[in-house]
């Protein structure tokens, strides 16, 4: 059906060709694995996924963290602000338990240790969950990584994509919205900073946004897509990669429509 519906598409000038979409794990397999754990990460690579996505915020002694929250509460059961915290208390809690006993242990990583778990061909998508003090360390942990260019940026925060791009002009830089008001007010602005695309929810995607977004050049990424027929949706329109919670899972579904 959905071979059907592109070659509809095409016929009709809709789209110029069948693109192909990559599956990008939220935070690693986190339907199935502690999310932002070197396991989560493991397990979507094993799952097929094209990318995964993590986020990363610095603890008060300058380590990279990989974590989403700004408390390490929700994960661990332990309420410490990363921000305000040590790494070496950091890693002594338990990210993995609240996800069953098999993950018992599982500590919050340091950003060097996911970028090791790519494979040869993937990509890493770094969302940056705080502010641009951050960036100095990235650029270090990147630069010394040896995996420079499979690794991505995301971010809400509008100046600290700008200063992401501005410090890794050669990485993809990807701006995040929900607000269709602000993503049509700042394409133009984007486009002269060079950022590469938009990473958007994806309820906030409609044919006029992407129309725009492609005729700029933009490419268009998605979160968060657990649903088949979305995906089938949004990739008729020109969506290049979906950010699920169920790499493995999604992928099959959609080949199989």
């Amino acid at each position: 059906m959905r071979k059907i519906v592109y070659g509809w598409m095409i016929m009709m000038g809709i789209v110029s060709s069948v693109q192909a979409q990559e599956y990008i794990g939220h935070r690693g397999a986190s339907y199935l694995a502690p999310e932002n754990t070197v396991a989560s990460a493991k397990l979507a690579w094993e799952l097929g996924a094209d990318a995964i996505e993590i986020d990363v915020h610095l603890s008060s002694d300058h380590r990279v963290m990989v974590h989403h929250d700004h408390s390490t509460k929700r994960q661990t059961g332990v309420d410490l602000e990363i921000s305000k915290t040590s790494s070496a208390e950091l890693r002594k809690l338990d990210a993995g338990s609240f996800k069953g006993e098999q993950y018992k242990g599982e500590k919050i990583p340091f950003l060097e240790e996911v970028i090791e778990t790519i494979p040869e061909g993937k990509t890493l998508v770094v969302e940056i969950k705080c502010s641009n003090e951050v960036l100095p360390y990235l650029k270090e942990i990147v630069n010394a990584s040896g995996k420079k260019d499979q690794i991505a940026f995301i971010s809400f925060g509008w100046e600290t994509i700008l200063a992401t791009k501005e410090m890794f002009p050669e990485n993809k830089c990807y701006w995040l919205s929900s607000v269709v008001s602000k993503i049509n007010s700042r394409m133009e602005e984007a486009k002269q900073h060079g950022l590469d695309g938009l990473d958007l929810n994806y309820g906030a995607i409609n044919k006029e946004l992407m129309k725009r977004a492609t005729k700029m050049g933009f490419e268009v990424l998605c979160w968060t897509v657990d649903d088949p027929q979305v995906a089938t949706r949004l990739g008729a329109m020109g969506v290049s990669g979906f950010t699920t919670n169920r790499p493995g899972w999604l992928k099959s579904a959609v080949d199989a429509e």
